[in-house]
């Protein structure tokens, strides 16, 4: 997978190098240089712990959640632009559907039982790189421009888990915050707060004179393993005495389906030191699917003065 990212990394970042301005600026000038506006709907999947299988790209399409954003683009050069955008979505984790129970490779995971919701806000800034240049004004752009972009992003996630039956005076059906229970016994929670590499790529068409539309596939490589609140081991129920909502999502076996007590496979499996998520430290991704509809700010065309 850090090939993937590498790879699909400097293949961006070479294609926005060959757009510098030294190269462009006779063909394209700064009147011809333009904003647009955009909303997008967006389509939210995760990769993580909480997923079917442990390879990066298994997502369960059934735990697909809507999002929506709004960007700014600036068209500098035929093929480079700079993109600032704020997005908003869900993304969700259920081991009761996701994992099979009688897969070899998932019935840990069905039998753990755990499940998430986490809503992230994410502020982004992307270049995006065409594959096809436009050395005129924004009135003859090309129908069809395939692009491709990475960027930085930051974002801010509170994975929230669902009360389920329980002998702990929990209210069944509330969702309760996970990052500041520690529920793998953590000195310190998580922070809410995180970085990511967004990239990816699409298709824009031109719908007439001021409005693009494009369909846009991107992945972010986050730097956490806990967007789903699962990244490391058992902390032991001895470890968990800060409240019973922390006893409940880290360690109570009431709320794991226990195929234990019926073949006795897992005996134990919540006990301090045992796997709870991936093993070798893998962080946890999100892909957003989304369609935009940009609206081009026409910009103001200067007359040259005469005198």
């Amino acid at each position: 997978m850090k090939n993937i990212f590498t790879y699909s990394t400097a293949f961006v970042l070479g294609l926005a190098l060959v757009a510098t301005p030294e190269a462009n600026a006779q063909q394209f000038s700064k009147r011809k240089q333009y904003n647009s506006v955009g909303f997008s709907l967006n389509a939210l999947n995760y990769f993580g712990d909480v997923t079917p299988t442990t390879s990066f790209a298994s997502l369960r399409f059934g735990a697909t959640r809507v999002g929506a954003g709004v960007s700014i683009t600036r068209r500098f050069y035929p093929r480079l632009s700079g993109r600032f955008g704020l997005a908003y979505g869900r993304i969700t984790g259920d081991d009761a559907l996701a994992a099979d129970e009688s897969g070899p490779d998932s019935r840990f995971r069905h039998n753990r039982n755990m499940s998430f919701r986490n809503d992230i806000v994410e502020a982004s800034a992307v270049a995006v790189f065409d594959l096809i240049e436009n050395r005129n004004n924004y009135l003859k752009r090309p129908d069809f421009v395939p692009y491709v972009f990475a960027g930085v992003a930051g974002f801010y996630h509170n994975p929230k888990g669902l009360v389920g039956p329980n002998n702990l005076g929990l209210n069944q059906g509330q969702y309760i915050a996970l990052a500041d229970l520690k529920t793998e016994g953590q000195a310190s929670a998580y922070s809410k707060f995180q970085a990511s590499i967004p990239f990816g790529g699409g298709i824009r068409y031109r719908i007439n004179r001021n409005f693009d539309a494009s369909l846009e596939i991107g992945w972010r490589k986050t730097f956490t393993d806990y967007i789903d609140d699962v990244g490391g081991k058992y902390a032991g129920e001895a470890a968990l005495t800060g409240s019973n909502a922390q006893r409940y999502f880290g360690n109570d076996i009431t709320r794991s389906i226990s195929l234990s007590n019926a073949s006795g496979e897992f005996p134990g499996f919540t006990n301090r030191g045992e796997a709870r998520g991936d093993v070798g430290n893998k962080t946890d991704w999100y892909i957003v699917t989304g369609v935009t509809l940009n609206y081009i700010l026409t910009p103001r065309i200067k007359n040259p003065k005469f005198r």
